[in-house]
């Protein structure tokens, strides 16, 4: 009896950790029901995300927050499984939005290099049958332990493949060595010559880097500071965390992607836009293959719906935007939705991960 109380107490507090939270701000009729009202939303928008804007351009940022209020509300009112949000976003255009933040990645073709010459080959190895759900920002399957750091926000500073890169490092760092660090994006954007710093940057170079350098510095040794530096700074405590090499999961192939995941978090470079004002839920398109984001998959699961014909499967995605977008960081994208072997947003497309032996 006791086992049974203990057991359904652990299921209760895993329920209860892994239940997404969003981090919208709510719209209501009255919000924009005149000018007045809807100032008042933009000021709270502006106090909840810590937004300082010129008096020169508050007309025009309100405007443009005024037609994605509008938005937002009327497309949460639909039947959907995902809801939009007046996010960090509020205040700017889609064009805005992409070019700050969503075009991070794939600046250029290096497909034929990267496929020859960067990565190691042999298949990924995930012990026993593949899990039914998986979520490495808890304990992961197999008693192994938590092996995501907390999410960080990038800023106006298209960094995205590093911050991906070092999620990923970070994880399998603490699944081989059951110690959880948070590793320097800062030094990957000034020190890694293969990509662009804030301009943009690609995943495997990242990874080249951090083999040839023999490891990467802790964020608190070498912090972000979300612009580049003149110089490649080296600090006292550096190479803290090594790998051993990278690997790709095979293109358009769902199966092996989770497989992957089941074993380690696993980067994927995916097409932004659609889910860029993002608020919470499954999120299912449309979505194109423009892919020019990078984020990293921490899992993946079923929704918990008592019909059967409406649960969904998803993704867990970590993204780098700060813990007030989406739920608190994340983004649960569908998984197996429509007929594109490509994966929604092309997420099935390019997906790579570090190697580290112990």
């Amino acid at each position: 009896m006791a086992r049974a109380i203990a057991t359904i107490l652990l299921m209760a507090i895993v329920l209860a950790a892994t239940t997404p939270r969003t981090s919208t701000m709510d719209i209501t009729d009255r919000d924009l029901a005149s000018k007045e009202s809807l100032w008042a939303l933009y000021e709270r928008w502006c106090e909840h995300h810590n937004a300082g804007r010129n008096l020169s351009d508050m007309a025009r940022r309100f405007k443009v927050f005024k037609e994605n209020a509008r938005m937002i509300h009327q497309f949460n009112q639909g039947d959907t499984p995902y809801k939009m949000s007046l996010n960090l976003f509020g205040d700017m255009t889609d064009e805005e939005v992409g070019h700050m933040y969503g075009s991070c990645s794939n600046l250029r073709s290096d497909s034929g290099k990267r496929r020859q010459d960067w990565f190691t080959h042999g298949d990924v190895t995930v012990p026993g049958n593949i899990p039914l759900h998986v979520d490495w920002r808890m304990r992961g399957y197999d008693q192994r332990p938590p092996a995501v750091t907390n999410v960080k926000m990038q800023g106006e500073c298209g960094a995205c493949w590093a911050f991906a890169a070092t999620a990923a490092v970070e994880g399998i760092n603490s699944i081989r060595t059951r110690n959880l660090v948070s590793l320097s994006v800062q030094q990957l954007i000034d020190c890694d010559k293969g990509s662009f710093g804030c301009r943009g940057g690609y995943v495997s170079s990242a990874f080249k880097y951090m083999i040839k350098h023999r490891g990467i510095a802790t964020a608190t040794n070498y912090p972000y500071v979300a612009h580049e530096h003149d110089y490649c700074l080296m600090p006292k405590q550096k190479h803290v965390v090594t790998i051993d090499g990278f690997k790709e999961v095979p293109s358009n192939d769902e199966v092996a992607l989770m497989q992957a995941v089941a074993a380690q978090p696993v980067i994927v470079v995916v097409d932004p836009k659609a889910f860029q004002r993002y608020g919470g839920g499954v999120f299912v398109g449309p979505c194109g293959t423009n892919r020019t984001h990078t984020m990293t998959v921490v899992g993946y699961g079923t929704t918990h719906d008592h019909d059967p014909n409406r649960r969904m499967q998803y993704w867990i995605i970590k993204n780098s935007w700060g813990a007030k977008w989406g739920e608190n960081g994340y983004i649960r994208m569908a998984r197996g939705a429509g007929p594109s072997k490509q994966g929604l947003c092309g997420i099935l497309m390019e997906a790579s991960y570090p190697v580290k032996k112990q």
